[in-house]
């Protein structure tokens, strides 16, 4: 099979198409032949090898890659053969293999996707999407919020907006340059600001003539995410779920006590500890696609001997939505 193989930790050109060895299901696993392959931000830190102990570091070489969608091929002792043909998905956990033609995992992993959603939406909701919801689990909008969403027309950040769209709450989308303030425009926001341009803060105080943001959702972390909670009004809820920016927002108690204050981390033991485990959400979030509740936004599909392109342009924020690679 064709795989990207890292034989080493470094810039994105450490990832190269290779032919391996077709892979075998071993008992209680199905093979998967991989239509689409997500690529998430943790990705690019895992290859750089810069996870900062937040994730481990895998062994080398390996296949990168921990979402895939695609059709059962084979199926190991153990497994049902009704499995065989069918389209699924599954998150890879921390293990390796997505960036590659070929795939196996454990069958109680898996899930079929249902009739209507695509192989790209589907890769984008086992992770991008049970991630958006374990945020909203810890914040839900509601129709009195006004939402504050950075990285409006990334993976998340889409998701995000149409979530409190539909939680009938007023939201303002934030995202880097023109195109992607259109993006995040057209998933309906009622308003959508550049961030990436000096004094936006004083544009959105003025828009909102008067009023404040009561819920923000901060997936960027740094400098960003600072002004974010500092444009919170009094008793505003403050949502940690990321740090794309290199390091988390600094929150100090004076923060808590002056203003009331709730800050919530959506992420890490939260989720994991949650009842009903990774699995519900996931399944929750494919429902979600299949009933058009939400709607991944996918960036344009990259070949899977892009992978290094793939990279360099989700490092560089020059991706829209979900990236997705096609085997």
């Amino acid at each position: 099979m064709r795989a990207i193989h890292q034989h080493e930790f470094g810039a994105p050109d450490v990832l190269r198409l290779a032919e391996l060895t077709d892979p075998a299901p071993e008992a209680g696993e199905v093979l998967i032949r991989v239509r689409a392959a997500g690529v998430h931000l943790i990705d690019t830190a895992i290859r750089a090898g810069t996870t900062g102990g937040s994730f481990p570091l895998p062994e080398l070489p390996m296949v990168p890659g921990r979402e895939v969608a695609g059709i059962v091929e084979q199926v190991g002792w153990g497994v049902d053969e009704c499995w065989i043909g069918r389209r699924v998905v599954t998150h890879l956990g921390m293990a390796s293999g997505g960036y590659a033609e070929l795939a196996t995992r454990d069958v109680e992993s898996i899930h079929e996707i249902p009739d209507g959603v695509t192989d790209d939406e589907a890769v984008a909701m086992i992770g991008t999407g049970r991630t958006t919801l374990a945020i909203l689990d810890c914040a839900a909008p509601g129709p009195l919020d006004l939402v504050l969403v950075p990285a409006a027309a990334g993976g998340i950040g889409a998701l995000l907006v149409q979530a409190a769209l539909a939680a009938d709450a007023l939201v303002i989308a934030l995202a880097g340059g023109p195109a992607k303030v259109a993006a995040a425009r057209a998933l309906g926001a009622h308003l959508a600001i550049d961030y990436t341009k000096p004094g936006w803060q004083d544009r959105l105080h003025a828009q909102l003539d008067g009023r404040q943001p009561t819920l923000a959702y901060d997936t960027v972390g740094g400098e960003i995410g600072r002004q974010l909670l500092e444009l919170l009004r009094p008793g505003g809820r403050f949502v940690i779920a990321g740090w794309s920016a290199g390091n988390p927002t600094s929150v100090t108690t004076a923060d808590l006590l002056s203003r009331s204050l709730t800050v919530t981390a959506a992420l890490g033991p939260r989720v994991t500890a949650r009842p009903g485990g990774l699995r519900d959400l996931e399944a929750a979030a494919l429902q979600a696609v299949a009933e058009r509740r939400l709607v991944p936004l996918v960036n344009e599909p990259i070949p899977l001997a892009d992978a290094a392109r793939a990279h360099a342009d989700l490092v560089a924020r020059r991706t829209t939505g979900k990236v997705v690679l096609r085997p």
